[in-house]
């Protein structure tokens, strides 16, 4: 694959600054980055940018789950379900390496809200709605089962439980590969570069003023069309863009938090709050933790402003201590939490959780399209529909002459569901194996090129700042890696062996070096200010 690095970023502002694009795409998360992959494997000349990192807002910030959305059945979406359930069979199969197959338990207990009779009916209904082609068909397990599948779940007054599959994934990771994926197609993207105002001439969008948050250089990038994926910023840009914009989101926010894995011995996913509340809560599983989340409140102000308060954690740990009582659960097992804004669409909903999780495309005949609402799972079906929509305005002449939407390759060739699998069988040690199954036969790509005695870590911040243009340590501890978020200490214990990448690679002097280390050290501290503001 062709190289997407910093240098990379430095040539695509050039371009962005010299050349006509067909699109203009604002916004770098997973809708962004698989509109731009779609449009840049259909023919389209397309440019993107992202203000802050890669993946910054909701597309990091999320539960990690592949899903068809278990718990939309209960809202009657059965079309949503059905989407996602395609989508997420599509996902296992384009990105192997980054969507894994997962096991959930739905615990039921005599006070549930949902008994086992209409539970039962759901975990028929959503096997259907998958055509069958599930990982694994749902199971019925009455409570000894139960207790023998998970023997810390609380047995008091538990009736039984239900199985069944669903995926969990990388979501900063995958706004990644598929950006490489489109770079590789011809995609011009850039981080760090802000929105200022939109040009139009006869009344047609004619260019985009962007400004370049590291040199402060403001330009313009002329465009046929401009597409806007930010998110829980979308109204925000949608004022900037236009002068007569209403406004569309309710924004929710999300909390997640994580443990250590040693602290909750889970055989699979757990659904917590199942009884009293409409609410949902998972406890899942990763390599090196495990994540519980998430809350579900209506937040107004500025995305990035979102925080996590101690009253989230309360309701996290209390909900998780209900259903593993005796893991006895403090503040203390806490390894690390994030917040995450979802881009909701109003729909006149009483409460949070039942606001749809259906996407909205929205066209403006000046040449702009704007998207908000959709669950991840579904964000290259997504992206398919919303290049076809902003297509529409385009000459039937452009049109003829661009290839058929194709998004359903895997990402890359490395990763093919066969490559992948190879990978992961020829790893012979403990780094070629945790390679291999973040990367499959790339893996052993980025291992020969380097020298051997190279960490890791120190092998992830190559491949990070050479691919995934990487510019700072903070979004490659929170964005590239796990350290932030599943390990004790945040993972400043390899610190020092990761700083000598950068500085090489990137070149930093002593002063750049000393401010990327501060900057590191302030987000992990302001990460855990809920424990002070008690």
């Amino acid at each position: 694959m062709k190289e997407f690095s910093f240098q990379t970023r430095q040539e695509n502002i050039k371009k962005m600054q010299n050349e006509n694009f067909d699109l203009l795409i604002i916004g770098g998360g997973i809708t962004g980055a698989g509109v731009a992959r779609d449009a840049a494997m259909r023919g389209l000349k397309v440019a993107l940018v992202e203000a802050n990192d890669f993946a910054f807002g909701t597309s990091s910030r999320s539960s990690k789950l592949v899903h068809g959305g278990i718990r939309y059945l209960e809202n009657y979406e059965f079309h949503l379900v059905f989407e996602a359930l395609s989508e997420r069979a599509k996902l296992f199969e384009i990105a192997p390496h980054l969507v894994h197959p997962l096991r959930f338990m739905i615990p039921l207990f005599e006070n549930s809200r949902v008994g086992p009779f209409l539970m039962g009916l759901g975990m028929i209904l959503y096997d259907a709605l998958a055509v069958f082609q599930t990982p694994e068909m749902h199971e019925k397990l009455n409570k000894i089962e139960t207790l023998n599948r998970m023997p810390i779940v609380r047995g008091s007054d538990l009736v039984g439980s239900f199985i069944y599959s669903d995926g969990y994934m990388d979501d900063d990771r995958l706004v990644h590969e598929t950006l490489r994926s489109a770079n590789d197609s011809g995609a011009t993207a850039v981080n760090y570069v802000e929105v200022v105002k939109a040009n139009y001439s006869m009344n047609k969008i004619s260019s985009v003023q962007v400004r370049d948050k590291n040199s402060q250089k403001v330009f313009d990038i002329k465009c046929a069309h401009v597409i806007s994926t930010v998110g829980p910023w979308t109204d925000l840009v949608g004022e900037k863009l236009v002068s007569d914009w209403k406004k569309i989101l309710r924004p929710t926010k999300g909390v997640h938090l994580t443990l250590h894995k040693d602290r909750l011995n889970l055989s699979s996913a757990v659904v917590m709050a199942a009884q009293k509340s409409s609410r949902i809560v998972f406890a899942i599983p990763r390599h090196e933790m495990i994540i519980i989340g998430t809350t579900d409140t209506d937040f107004q102000e500025a995305p990035e402003t979102a925080t996590v308060t101690a009253d989230d954690i309360a309701y996290l740990l209390r909900v998780t201590n209900e259903y593993f009582p005796g893991a006895k659960l403090t503040e203390e097992d806490i390894l690390s939490t994030y917040v995450g804004v979802r881009p909701l669409v109003k729909d006149g909903s009483d409460v949070e959780g039942k606001t749809s999780r259906e996407h909205t495309i929205m066209s403006d005949p000046r040449g702009l399209t704007f998207v908000a609402g959709g669950k991840y799972t579904t964000y290259r079906l997504m992206s398919e529909q919303i290049v076809d929509r902003a297509l529409k305005s385009f000459p039937i002449e452009k049109r003829l002459g661009l290839n058929r939407c194709d998004t359903n390759r895997p990402l890359n060739n490395w990763t093919t569901p066969d490559s992948y699998e190879q990978a992961v069988y020829e790893a012979k040690n403990e780094k070629e194996e945790f390679l291999a199954s973040r990367y499959g036969m790339e893996a052993y790509k980025i291992i020969e090129e380097n020298d051997d005695d190279l960490s890791v870590w120190q092998l992830e911040a190559i491949q990070s700042i050479r691919n995934t243009m990487c510019l700072n340590l903070v979004d490659f501890y929170v964005r590239r890696v796990p350290l932030m978020l599943g390990y004790r200490n945040h993972g400043l214990q390899f610190l020092d062996e990761i700083v000598e990448i950068f500085r090489s690679e990137l070149d930093w002097s002593d002063n750049e070096t000393r401010s990327q280390l501060e900057a590191l050290k302030k987000f992990v501290k302001e990460e855990s200010d809920w424990r002070l503001k008690k």
